[in-house]
């Protein structure tokens, strides 16, 4: 089963209280390592946003209002994440809004069974220690000069690379291709990693590894 990363901005804290989504954003991974597709939307909530939210993401009810509608959106984002494990960092809160999304226009809800939630790994891993993507990336050493306001897709990449960290093993083979294309939808200077040639029986081997520390851990 492969891998999604996701993470949304929203117009405030709790779609109960009438506030709703304005970014989506996803990245594919297969025993993370990404394979290049990704799924991001700027969506317009179709109401104000707050202040206080534009101070986190960035984004103003003026720039959202040209941006398609959740439901013109709904069917490709469930096509996307169909069948395939989800991480989240702090779940319920995004779960909680795509699926009172999905359920106002009718649509099949998120099975919870299908989500990884990171900030529980996190929390039982560092008890009693901040648990923030920002704590924890920094305390990965991730670098996080790029995220100079919340965007949903670079949160994605960071989150993926703090998860591998939560996991305690070595990091997949960085797919190119998949970080330049995060790289040029958020309009940020391209970084690289390293990339190392490595033996089919090594592929195998760490492929293995993986599995076994998803299934010890979450099974």
């Amino acid at each position: 089963m492969n891998e999604i990363f996701l993470d949304t901005e929203t117009t405030g804290l709790s779609f109960k209280d009438g506030h709703k989504i304005v970014e989506i954003a996803c990245i594919e991974t297969k025993d993370l390592v990404p394979t290049g597709k990704v799924f991001h939307k700027l969506i317009n909530p179709k109401r104000s946003v707050p202040e206080d939210a534009q101070k986190i993401h960035g984004y103003s009810e003026q720039f959202l209002s040209g941006k398609d509608t959740f439901d013109k959106i709904a069917d490709d984002f469930i096509n996307f994440i169909k069948d395939k494990r989800i991480i989240i960092h702090n779940a319920p809160f995004d779960i909680g809004f795509l699926n009172g999304e999905l359920s106002s226009i009718k649509k099949e809800l998120i099975k919870k069974e299908l989500v990884i939630d990171s900030l529980d790994i996190a929390r039982n891993k560092f008890t009693g220690m901040s648990n923030s993507l920002d704590a924890l990336c920094k305390r990965f050493n991730i670098d996080l000069s790029r995220r100079t306001k919340h965007n949903a897709l670079l949160d994605c990449e960071l989150l993926r690379e703090v998860y591998i960290n939560l996991l305690d093993v070595k990091e997949p083979k960085f797919n190119l291709i998949a970080n330049n294309m995060i790289q040029n939808i958020v309009k940020k200077e391209n970084y690289n990693k390293s990339v190392v040639k490595i033996s089919e029986e090594e592929i195998a081997n760490h492929t293995s590894f993986l599995k076994k520390e998803l299934k010890k851990n979450f099974y």
